[in-house]
């Protein structure tokens, strides 16, 4: 039963994510249109605020997920690859990607 009510609250933890990475996205694509400076500081800081609501809702999806779970996906996804590619993938393994990219330069 426990279990159930984590993957629902997971579940709504990463619409919400989703939800806000557009919320960045509209933002920083407003603030790349506009010829007003001051707008423009206004536009990316509030994308930079979503930017760290984001941050702080993966982290508490990903502390909420147990390692078997983790696992059992990143078995599946190899799985997948195994058997739809006969690709070497032993250095895609090695490479680790965050959760959430930045075009921060």
């Amino acid at each position: 039963m426990q279990n159930k009510k984590n993957q629902s609250s997971v579940g709504m933890m990463i619409q919400r994510c989703h939800k806000w990475r557009q919320k960045r996205k509209q933002y920083m694509d407003q603030a790349r249109q506009t010829s007003d400076e001051i707008e423009r500081e206004r536009l990316m800081q509030a994308a930079e605020h979503y930017g760290r609501i984001v941050n702080a809702e993966q982290g508490k999806i990903d502390s909420t997920r147990d390692g078997r779970d983790k696992n059992a996906v990143i078995e599946d996804i190899n799985d997948t690859a195994d058997t739809t590619e006969n690709v070497d993938t032993s250095d895609e393994d090695e490479n680790v990607f965050p959760d959430f990219i930045t075009n921060e330069k």
